[in-house]
């Protein structure tokens, strides 16, 4: 159960990071948020709420009811970003993957509450 759990945070927290480095570095992602009609401070305020969220999730100390807020935090982005990519009629490869990280989302979280609950 620790494997699944450790697992599935790893690689949604590995994903955050690199989502988290584009959003700030990335001149194609920069552009690309601006695209699908997002304000630049959204754009940051997403990138560092990442990287909070990356924080909470890997720190075993913080409590679980600071983690649920992570992941429904972390929720919402896939949600938004699912949104986006298809109003946007943005090709559906990105929807999947997004939905992907979605089922790794919910995956860590149930394993989360096998573990420590």
């Amino acid at each position: 159960m620790k494997t699944t759990y450790w697992t599935t945070t790893i690689l949604l927290s590995i994903f955050l990071l690199w989502s988290a480095w584009t959003y700030l570095y990335s001149k194609p992602a920069i552009e690309g948020v601006r695209v699908l009609g997002f304000p630049d401070h959204f754009r940051i305020q997403l990138a560092v709420l990442k990287l909070i969220a990356v924080a909470i999730l890997l720190i075993p100390q913080i409590p679980i009811q600071i983690k649920e807020w992570a992941y429904a935090g972390i929720g919402l982005f896939f949600i938004t970003a699912i949104v986006a990519h298809i109003v946007h009629k943005d090709p559906y490869i990105i929807t999947l993957i997004n939905l992907v990280f979605v089922g790794l989302l919910i995956t860590s979280n149930i394993y989360l509450h096998k573990i420590f609950c």
